[in-house]
């Protein structure tokens, strides 16, 4: 849909803009972030930065592309924010997993699970893999939500949350160690 753009009232015009692209922002930042309130609050930036940045749109894109983009930067600088800014526990240690020679403890080894290609199709499974992604620390999660959600290129990312590849790969490393911890514990210990 094409607006006439009131220079005059710009207000008036992004109220106009709430109404119509509201649902559809949330319902992409929920989907990125998977948490209710933070996907209300991102919209809720995103119309606020349209506001102030107003005079700055030319109309060249759809006012839809423009709001898009700009929940996109306020979904990357809220994972960047996570990622600088983790919990007091980081659970960044590792000896859960490892003897200290770095061999796999017999008890923690990786375990075959017995999967179908449809696993996440199903809300339960879908359910249970959110409550592990919560459980992360707030970096892990969001480097993790970046990869594998976003599907981002890791070079991207590191450029995003101000990491070396180093860094971010030990994140992906660790992150995954727990996340297969819990779900062994949640979901496939009970199959």
């Amino acid at each position: 849909m094409q607006f006439v753009m009131d220079r005059n009232n710009p207000a008036a015009m992004v109220q106009c803009w709430v109404e119509l692209y509201t649902d559809e922002l949330y319902t992409w930042a929920f989907y990125k972030t998977n948490k209710k309130e933070t996907a209300e609050d991102l919209v809720q930036d995103t119309f606020l930065a349209a506001y102030q940045g107003f005079d700055r749109f030319s109309g060249k894109s759809e006012v839809k592309t423009w709001l898009f983009s700009i929940l996109h930067n306020k979904i990357a600088e809220h994972y960047r924010k996570q990622y600088k800014n983790p919990a007091a526990n980081t659970g960044t240690d590792l000896s859960y997993f490892f003897e200290p020679d770095g061999e796999w403890k017999k008890e923690e080894r990786p375990q075959a699970w017995d999967t179908d290609a449809a696993l996440l199709d199903d809300p339960a499974f879908t359910s249970v893999l959110n409550k592990c992604m919560d459980q992360l620390p707030a970096h892990w999660n969001a480097a993790m939500k970046l990869k594998y959600l976003e599907d981002k290129k890791g070079e991207l990312i590191c450029q995003e949350l101000e990491i070396t590849p180093s860094n971010f790969w030990q994140v992906l490393h660790r992150a995954k160690l727990q996340l297969r911890k819990c779900l062994e514990l949640h979901w496939f210990k009970n199959k």
